[in-house]
């Protein structure tokens, strides 16, 4: 997951020296066709570079639709963490900021649920592999505790795709 020709903002948007206000527009939406089941909330795609900067503006189109929808504090609270370290993981881990690669966004956003999925095109990973960050002898190790965060703060966490696929869902309550 991340941009070719090393622009940020979303597929086909952005170069060098746009500044925030344009990225963030960028990273907008691509298509946001609605979903042809009857009261369905529409289905988002973004495809963005390995870039920090382009997550966040992916981070910050989704949590605006968290907010018009009414999710609660809680559960906003709960999607901006674990948005920002899917993302993060993404660009990161899976991508290693290669900026060849990009991180594929899909987004649906209703006022009962919120359900997200990123993926990278890193070579993946094993999620059982990964140490439990709470086991004694793992405390003073800093890997793990992103994946933690995720699976406590989410009502479902899916790992898909070799473990370049995440597909996380929050109900609000």
């Amino acid at each position: 997951m991340g941009g070719r020709n090393g622009r940020s903002g979303a597929k086909g948007g952005g170069s060098a020296g746009r500044g925030p206000a344009k990225r963030a527009a960028a990273a907008k939406p691509a298509n946001g066709a609605a979903n042809p089941g009857a009261g369905a909330a529409p289905l988002h795609r973004m495809t963005i570079a390995s870039d920090f900067a382009a997550g966040r503006d992916v981070q910050t189109a989704i949590l605006d639709d968290i907010e018009r929808a009414g999710f609660s504090e809680e559960a906003s609270f709960a999607i901006r963490l674990t948005l920002e370290e899917a993302l993060i993981n993404a660009i990161k881990h899976g991508n290693k900021l290669d900026p060849a690669k990009q991180v594929h966004v899909e987004y649906r956003v209703d006022p009962r649920t919120a359900e997200i999925t990123i993926e990278d095109e890193g070579p993946g990973f094993d999620r059982a592999a990964i140490p439990d960050p709470t086991a004694q002898e793992n405390l003073c190790r800093l890997h793990g505790r992103g994946i933690l965060l995720m699976e406590s703060y989410m009502s479902q966490v899916e790992w898909s795709r070799h473990g370049r696929r995440v597909r996380m869902v929050k109900h609000n309550q």
